[in-house]
């Protein structure tokens, strides 16, 4: 293979790989996630923290199997935001991880 052809198709796979990390390729998991804890215990907000919101925990994938994230509290990125959380959805056959996301 001639060394133009050959930087051609690095240049192509760079691009291709670019584009996908850019998109929010997202992971797709063939095993259903465990259901919710059922009782998550939520502390008091911190006394030097008031106004934060309490973000519940969730199970996260982490490349061989589902791990609990605890719950925890987070500052909001603006006055009155509300946080949605995160969810795995059900999509062709497998599960994705949606993001959780502030609104107003």
């Amino acid at each position: 293979m001639s060394k133009a052809k050959k930087c051609l198709l690095a240049t192509v796979g760079g691009l291709m790989l670019a584009a996908t990390l850019s998109s929010g390729a997202q992971i797709v998991v063939r095993i259903g996630p465990p259901p919710p804890r059922p009782v998550e215990v939520v502390p008091p907000v911190p006394h030097e923290h008031p106004g934060w919101a309490w973000h519940e925990g969730y199970h996260r994938w982490d490349g061989h199997a589902y791990v609990w994230v605890p719950g925890s509290y987070v500052e909001p990125p603006y006055e009155h935001a509300h946080w949605v959380p995160g969810h795995w959805a059900n999509r062709g056959g497998g599960y994705v991880w949606v993001e959780g996301h502030w609104r107003h």
